[in-house]
């Protein structure tokens, strides 16, 4: 019992400071780039970079752990060559200079998150449930980021922005080193090719789905920081604005044993996408209302803690044995890679054409879409699990 509990902490441990990352680069880094003088255009292709690696590199990085059987070799090299890597912002200013860094780096960050999601799900075994309840410290780190350094910029440099980074990837080098090892067991679809499971009409409808949420989410991590502060917000009120959305995601996640047990996958996801379309249109169009801009930073509880809790179980569900950390490698890059791609590139077009309202008025559309693709493929599935409750 004891060993257990260690090892729980050792994969907290590096979701802490994974996130810390997370929540140092998507509120803060485009107000870097900013300072440094790059124009909407580059910045939303600088931001563009990490879901494109995420689209590249997790397949490379998946495909290798399945094939060698050594998942925690490859993230600790991984995060010994992205803390490498990363040490060049402290010298690129230029365009170009700060794309091979950022794409370097960011080859080698997202190779880890797959391969541990997959470590975390194997190691719970049957209470794929209680993922959350791990996860929830990745939200922790999120936060202490997040309002440590939106307070810290209200006194100091943008430019300090970089050691923070390096804070975080030195964590996650440490905690890299401490994740348990994890026995792959054997399962009947170990001899099927991975592209008959990616091809089963519910896999692709959740994969479809998550793309578009993904899609959706991109304008929000390229320009919500800047969206606020044009209208007069502080940047520690920002902070405090990305920290209230993670805190109630915390909540959804200690919450989600139970809201499995009685809704099921499928129907928590419908009920995130409908949450999605309502919280991107009123980012878009009640930014002066307070009581609405909280409100809407409340469903990130949705958005992304439930939405992220359940389409990984489902993964789980989707892919076992061999292809377990294909599986989350193919779902992150063809999720969050591709759509956070197409939603980052396309948001600077559509700021700097159209406005903020435009913009998350995409993003509602985006959401939209996803939960309709979900409700016509996988009702079905919620209409079973509720009748197997």
């Amino acid at each position: 019992m004891s060993a257990s509990k260690n090892y729980r902490w050792r994969i907290a441990g590096f979701y802490f400071f994974y996130y810390a990352f997370v929540g140092m680069f998507s509120p803060y880094w485009s107000l870097y780039l900013k300072s440094i003088h790059f124009d909407a255009i580059e910045i939303s292709v600088l931001m563009s970079i990490q879901p494109v690696m995420r689209m590249v590199a997790t397949n490379v990085w998946g495909w290798l752990a399945d094939h060698t059987g050594k998942r925690l070799l490859v993230v600790q090299v991984a995060a010994s060559l992205s803390a490498l890597f990363y040490l060049g912002m402290f010298v690129a200013t230029g365009f170009w200079a700060v794309f091979l860094v950022m794409a370097l780096m960011n080859f080698f960050w997202s190779a880890s998150m797959p391969l541990v999601e997959a470590t975390t799900l194997t190691y719970l075994g049957k209470n794929t449930a209680h993922y959350g309840r791990i996860r929830s410290w990745g939200s922790i780190g999120f936060i202490v980021s997040v309002v440590g350094l939106g307070y810290a910029f209200d006194y100091v440099a943008i430019a300090w922005l970089l050691w923070a980074g390096l804070v975080c990837e030195v964590g996650i080098l440490i905690f890299a080193r401490q994740i348990p090892k994890t026995e792959v067991l054997a399962h009947h679809t170990d001899h099927q090719p991975i592209k008959q499971i990616v091809l089963q009409p519910r896999v692709l409808a959740l994969f479809g789905a998550s793309f578009l949420m993904a899609v959706a989410h991109g304008p929000y991590y390229t320009f919500y920081s800047i969206y606020l502060v044009e209208h007069g917000y502080a940047k520690s009120v920002v902070g405090a604005l990305w920290a209230l959305g993670v805190i109630c995601e915390i909540g959804v996640f200690f919450l989600m044993p139970a809201l499995v047990r009685r809704f099921g996958f499928p129907r928590i996801l419908l009920a995130s996408f409908a949450a999605a379309v309502l919280r991107f249109l009123l980012i878009g169009w009640a930014v002066d209302w307070m009581v609405l801009v909280l409100f809407a930073q409340m469903l990130h509880a949705m958005t992304f803690g439930s939405f992220h809790a359940a389409s990984l179980g489902m993964v789980h569900e989707f892919f076992q044995g061999r292809h377990q950390s294909r599986g989350q490698a193919l779902f992150g890059s063809l999720t969050y890679g591709a759509g956070g791609m197409l939603g980052g590139l396309a948001s600077g077009p559509i700021w700097k054409n159209w406005g903020a309202s435009a913009l998350y008025s995409f993003s509602a559309a985006a959401a939209l879409l996803g939960l309709v693709l979900m409700w016509w493929k996988l009702r079905h599935m919620a209409r079973g699990q509720a009748a197997a409750a």
